[in-house]
């Protein structure tokens, strides 16, 4: 392939693509909380295989969290800022290839029980959309890839391959129209790691992944009952009504977090 044709193909996948995807991210969030707030949420299915749901959910929750501050802290912090407090490239790039891994085979592990749960069970499979199940399988190769990523950085334990990734992430966030530039000779698996993260970002407002948002106040401070009425009429007075009885059901967070793959 040409140079100026690879340049071209990078600087549209590095330089163009990430603003679009974080664009269409924080647009398209608020435009669906405006107009379909009842779609702001995760259905749930928790009443069936509730122990492999709880273990996946935990498992999944954990270590995604733990991914997500990992990856925002390390590519979003300053250089300056690890040189002021002594923290060579070395160490940085070492704590993140174990933490990073801890964390991404608890995922892993989480996700594949959710999948298998979702893929395996006929009664969850037919309550499922499509959506529902391919944005779990994205999160499965998004990880997947990601763990492949550190038989390379094995081979980097200078930390200066992942000083590139911070200047490429700082260089959009500050609109510096050569960023690209920083990943143009990373390993293409890092490339196709990059470029799923940012397709996730893309299609994050359509799919349930956007009950996000909301997670840090109307889930993990949920107490009580929820109120559900079922749709079957009930006997009266030797009648049929249309009134439904009320059923008390304990929600999620009381053993489990709420997330996508419900």
């Amino acid at each position: 392939m040409p140079e100026t044709l690879s340049n071209a193909i990078n600087s549209a996948l590095f330089g163009w693509y990430p603003y679009l995807c974080l664009t269409v991210f924080l647009v398209g969030s608020i435009v669906r909380f405006d107009r379909e707030q009842y779609t702001w949420k995760t259905g749930s299915s928790q009443l069936l295989r509730r122990r492999q749901l709880r273990w996946g959910s935990n498992l999944f929750h954990v270590g995604i969290l733990i991914i997500f501050i990992g990856h925002a802290g390390g590519l979003l912090t300053p250089i300056w800022v690890f040189d002021a407090l002594g923290i060579s490239h070395s160490f940085k790039q070492g704590l993140a290839i174990t933490v990073g891994g801890i964390a991404g085979v608890m995922c892993f592990v989480g996700i594949a029980l959710l999948a298998h749960r979702r893929l395996f069970d006929p009664r969850i499979r037919a309550n499922s959309s499509f959506g529902d199940t391919a944005i779990l399988l994205l999160l499965w190769v998004q990880l997947t890839l990601g763990l492949s990523t550190i038989f390379i950085s094995l081979q980097h334990m200078d930390g200066h391959e992942m000083v590139k990734f911070m200047n490429w992430a700082q260089g959009i966030l500050t609109l510096q129209p050569a960023a690209a530039a920083y990943v143009a000779d990373v390993s293409p698996l890092f490339k196709a790691h990059l470029l799923l993260g940012m397709t996730i970002f893309l299609v994050f407002p359509f799919t349930r992944l956007v009950h996000v948002w909301s997670a840090p106040v109307w889930y993990l401070g949920r107490t009580g009952y929820q109120v559900v009425r079922s749709r079957q009429p009930r006997q009266s007075a030797g009648r049929l009504t249309a009134r439904a009885p009320v059923v008390a059901v304990r929600p999620a967070s009381s053993g489990s977090f709420s997330h996508p793959a419900e």
